[in-house]
């Protein structure tokens, strides 16, 4: 076997620390009452996540590698969001994450033989939704006020102000940004 198909791409502290958090979010987290927002915000900073105070997470969201999230002032994640932080995923202020999306901040380079992981980032500017079961890949940023409707597919960026549907996600109409 070649030995650097055998190397993980995890250091022994990533390692660690993802085994800790699996065990917080099957326990603590989990089974924390619905609107223990905050706890559950607590439990996210303690391993690394820059979480608001004022945010809304789920007890049945998934965060895998916490340390890599950050969300904005009264930002809502859904029953069911996965939100796979391999790479940095960064959710704005005001953002909605509805039930069931999955936000994967990861992929592999499959111009390779030994398919190495790659750990891309995703933005999701202020005042965006992500709706219902949509998918977010890596390397992609949403665009303030943008969005993506439900179980539409971003692989690629997202403009501004601007409603999005279908697989691979299209643009659909303007969305009128909020007049404050």
């Amino acid at each position: 076997m070649n030995p650097e198909l055998a190397q993980s791409p995890y250091t022994l502290r990533e390692k660690a620390g993802r085994m800790l958090w699996a065990v917080t979010q099957a326990t603590l987290f989990r089974c924390s009452f619905h609107n223990w927002y905050r706890w559950r915000g607590l439990l996210l900073a303690a391993f690394g996540a820059n979480i608001d105070p004022v945010v809304r997470i789920r007890r049945t969201v998934r965060v895998e590698c916490p340390w890599n999230l950050s969300v904005g002032h009264d930002s809502a994640i859904g029953d069911g969001v996965v939100l796979y932080c391999l790479g940095p995923v960064r959710i704005g202020a005001r953002v909605t994450v509805s039930q069931g999306a999955h936000i994967c901040a990861g992929t592999h380079d499959y111009t390779r033989r030994d398919m190495p992981l790659l750990r891309l980032p995703i933005d999701i500017e202020d005042d965006a939704w992500i709706c219902a079961d949509a998918f977010v890949g890596p390397d992609v940023r949403i665009g303030n006020g943008a969005i993506l409707g439900a179980r539409a597919v971003a692989m690629r960026s997202l403009e501004a102000w601007t409603v999005y549907s279908g697989n691979p996600a299209t643009a659909v109409r303007p969305r009128p940004p909020f007049a404050d």
